[in-house]
């Protein structure tokens, strides 16, 4: 799971007898220093390998290797603490000279409180704990029930709507699941259109610009970028088309320091190469 942006900690909330757990107390904080530790000790080891890496060849050139030796060993000593990654005060290029190990610590964390169906939407005492830890952290946290959201997943669209409805819940878990993802990771997302058609949705970090819109479509855009056409995805739907939007004057130029807006769709403008 190195590959990943993000890790989302999923802890069980709820009591029921017929669901065994690994301790006769139910704490979801505990649990959660459970995987803590397990990620510790990889990162840890993945510390170690650098280690022995970087002494291997600073045997030759010392004085290349002697900044990032010193902080593996000081991040080694944070760890061996039973500490995040995280934790560890960096600087910027300190930061940067340890981003190639992926340190599973270091990533941006979503908490998941699984909750009994009883305790939607607003969660329980022990939801609350781990909502007080993620904000601690200043990670993002997210109350469901994973036993109702896998049986709605199985009902007609419009039933399960009306059921969540009941159950004081705006959207499927899944779909707050993404959103809370998305402000973790200060993404946005935007859409390409062909012809009359929204195709597919993209996401950018958050303040990037219609350049980089273009760059994440195709490099062939990117070199050639002229201007983006762009349209809130709102005023498209409510256009009900292209031809009626820009009769209306909604659609609008930008250039390539536009900055994309969370739920636009954009058309880009570009010379082949």
């Amino acid at each position: 799971i190195r590959n990943v942006d993000a890790i989302a900690l999923v802890a069980r909330c709820f009591e029921d007898p017929d669901v065994a757990h690994t301790t006769a107390a139910l704490d979801p904080l505990a649990d959660c220093q459970v995987i803590d530790l397990e990620l510790v000790l990889a990162d840890l080891a993945t510390v170690e390998r650098r280690i022995e890496k970087v002494r291997s060849a600073a045997k030759a050139r010392p004085k290349a290797y002697a900044a990032e030796l010193a902080l593996l060993d000081r991040l080694r000593a944070h760890l061996e603490e039973g500490r995040l990654a995280a934790q560890l005060p960096l600087s910027d290029k300190e930061a940067e000279m340890i981003r190639p190990l992926s340190l599973l610590t270091a990533k941006p964390r979503l908490y998941v409180a699984n909750v009994g169906e009883e305790d939607l939407p607003q969660g329980n005492a022990l939801s609350d704990r781990v909502r007080e830890r993620a904000a601690a952290e200043g990670a993002q946290s997210v109350v469901l029930c994973a036993q109702v959201e896998a049986d709605l997943a199985e009902w007609e669209p419009a039933e399960a709507a009306e059921y969540r409805a009941e159950l004081g819940l705006d959207a499927p878990g899944l779909e707050r699941l993404i959103h809370a993802g998305y402000r973790l990771l200060d993404l946005v997302t935007f859409f390409t259109a062909t012809g009359t058609n929204v195709v597919r949705a993209w996401t950018l970090r958050r303040g990037q610009t219609a350049y980089d819109a273009a760059g994440k479509v195709h490099t062939d855009m990117q070199k050639g970028f002229i201007r983006a056409e762009v349209i809130a995805y709102e005023d498209l739907m409510s256009a009900g088309d292209f031809a009626t939007a820009r009769e209306r004057g909604l659609l609008r130029l930008e250039g390539r320091d536009y900055v994309v807006q969370d739920g636009d769709v954009i058309h880009i403008r570009f010379s082949p190469s």
